[in-house]
């Protein structure tokens, strides 16, 4: 490099200079070819192509097998406080245009996508969760939260708080521990309660922030839930994988006839039941603890109108994408059955590894197997507050489908 840079670097193989050159801000541990002074585990380091070109400078960390995460491509950035705001400014920013200042649930941060590495933020009202699953974030987190709240608060956005859902097993490969909890903001007293109400396409909900699956609640899917709402009304609906509740009472609200919503967890149907009671939708709604593969095989054909399948990730590795599109055929398949002729089905996976198009081979696959044809209504995807980064496959992750079967 001609001139002199304040970090030490790592050189990469062609073959990761080629995907760096092409936007993909990861660089794994068996792309590095050289390493130039002493990068230090959470620190920034410069990225070279083969030939000494600057492609980036990102968080290193000798434990991760993601061993730099880039964070820029300009190699005049510094850093600073300043450098971070603008960063996280932009984010808001962003949010506020494509939801249409629809923001008071939403993802604030979406990691890569937001050029943050691995630091997702909910926002839930004027509680914001976060979740950190990159070393060099997470020493960065004294600086970076006060500055996030700083940003929304000078928008007139009121922080309450900030709490950490850090129990995932995932951040032990980048050297971290496990734990959960509030973060201290200066000037702010901690709140007590880990619970709060949010609102959503006008459906209310108790949203559990401390022990709930991943954030508490799955923002993702909002669009998705109105637009299957769009098909309810008059129909009975049978809405699968349920969690919280959230297809289920969409549709109830919309003006659906009855909606009979399961899950094979307790705790779930359990919070279900509360956010119904909540919305004063318990005649329209009732709730089965069940597993959802067991219980789609006995629905009589013709018993709903519309099959909502809303299931967690089958697979989080390349390895089991097989068996999981055979489980993602499975319900798929006995949906399609169950449905009269003219019913609809809102169908989804969550999981990056099974692929838009490997989702829609499997649906078209399923139908063949049911006798049925397909008519789709929407192609969807995870909501504006998720970007997907075209180079980036693994910021694409959600595909929502709607049909009527005929």
């Amino acid at each position: 490099m001609k001139t002199e840079r304040a970090y030490p670097a790592v050189r990469i193989d062609a073959r990761g200079a080629q995907k760096a050159q092409a936007g993909h801000p990861w660089v794994f541990d068996n792309e590095i070819t050289d390493v130039l002074g002493t990068p230090e585990d959470g620190a920034l380091c410069d990225v070279l192509s083969p030939k000494d070109r600057y492609l980036g400078t990102g968080f290193y960390n000798s434990r991760s097998k993601i061993r730099v995460r880039l964070l820029s491509r300009n190699a005049n950035d510094d850093f600073s406080p300043a450098f971070w705001r603008r960063r996280l400014q932009y984010a808001w920013d962003y949010r506020k245009t494509v939801l249409g200042g629809q923001v008071d649930n939403a993802r604030v941060i979406f990691g890569e996508s937001d050029q943050l590495p691995g630091l997702t933020v909910d926002k839930f009202g004027d509680i914001l969760v976060t979740q950190t699953l990159c070393l060099g974030t997470e020493l960065l987190k004294p600086l970076l939260f006060p500055l996030l709240a700083e940003v929304l608060e000078t928008d007139g956005v009121s922080i309450r708080g900030i709490f950490k859902r850090n129990d995932v097993k995932i951040r032990e490969l980048e050297g971290l521990s496990q734990g959960k909890g509030w973060f201290p903001l200066p000037g702010k007293a901690t709140p007590t309660e880990t619970a709060t109400q949010i609102v959503e396409n006008g459906i209310r909900y108790t949203v559990d922030f401390e022990n709930g699956q991943k954030t508490g609640f799955f923002l993702d899917q909002r669009f998705n839930r109105a637009a299957t709402a769009r098909l309810a009304a008059g129909k009975t609906v049978l809405d699968c994988f349920t969690h919280t509740g959230s297809f289920g009472l969409n549709c109830a609200a919309a003006g659906a006839k009855h909606v009979h919503s399961v899950d094979i967890s307790e705790t779930a149907i359990a919070q279900a039941r509360a956010n119904c009671a909540l919305n004063g939708l318990t005649d329209r709604v009732d709730y089965e603890t069940a597993n959802v593969f067991d219980l789609l095989p006995t629905v009589p054909h013709g018993a709903y109108d519309l099959i909502i399948l809303d299931p967690p990730a089958f697979t989080k590795s390349g390895k089991t994408v097989d068996s999981a599109t055979r489980g993602y055929k499975e319900i798929n398949y006995r949906a399609m059955k169950a449905l009269p002729r003219g019913g609809y089905l809102a169908t989804c996976s969550c999981s990056h590894f099974i692929t838009n198009e490997l989702f829609r081979k499997m649906l078209q696959s399923a139908a063949r197997d049911a006798g049925v044809e397909l008519k789709l209504i929407e192609a969807r995807a995870q909501g504006p507050d998720h970007p997907v980064l075209w180079n980036v496959p693994e910021t694409d992750y959600l595909k929502f489908y709607l049909f009527q079967v005929i």
